[in-house]
């Protein structure tokens, strides 16, 4: 696997980050090679851009109100890890916090592509965290299931 300028490699993963700030996961998916993999554990891992884009659209559609502050990242070679943060809105207006931590690992491609993208957090921890946002009023966009 060639090795990437680190310039590129943030570059690229800066971009990644403002593109799924914008909530355009479509064209979020559009940064995963079209052999990419997202590797999920509580939802799967799914294969190809299109399959990356289902899924994202699909798990997005509910939350959209969801955002992703970056508490730190780090690149080594090819590879980033980041720790976004998975924050609901306080649905009372005020300053009460719902988020939940995540760890994020990316490979990248070159031509500001990722190959590689694993997702790894506490489901108890978001169920908790979710259960806590409704009790407050929060709303889905959409029935999940």
């Amino acid at each position: 696997m060639s090795s990437f300028a680190r310039s590129e490699v943030e570059d690229a993963y800066q971009h990644f980050v403002a593109v799924g700030d914008s909530g355009d996961w479509s064209a979020w998916a559009d940064l995963h090679s079209e052999d990419g993999v997202w590797i999920e554990h509580h939802l799967g891992t799914f294969h190809g851009r299109e399959a990356i884009r289902k899924a994202i659209l699909d798990v997005m559609k509910p939350v959209p109100m969801m955002t992703f502050p970056v508490g730190w990242h780090a690149i080594d070679g090819n590879r980033v890890v980041y720790y976004p943060w998975q924050v609901m809105p306080d649905p009372q207006g005020g300053d009460e916090v719902y988020r939940f931590g995540c760890v994020t690992i990316l490979e990248y491609a070159g031509d500001g592509l990722f190959s590689l993208q694993e997702d790894l957090y506490n489901p108890n921890e978001a169920n908790e965290v979710m259960k806590r946002w409704m009790a407050a009023g929060g709303k889905f966009a959409t029935p999940r299931g």
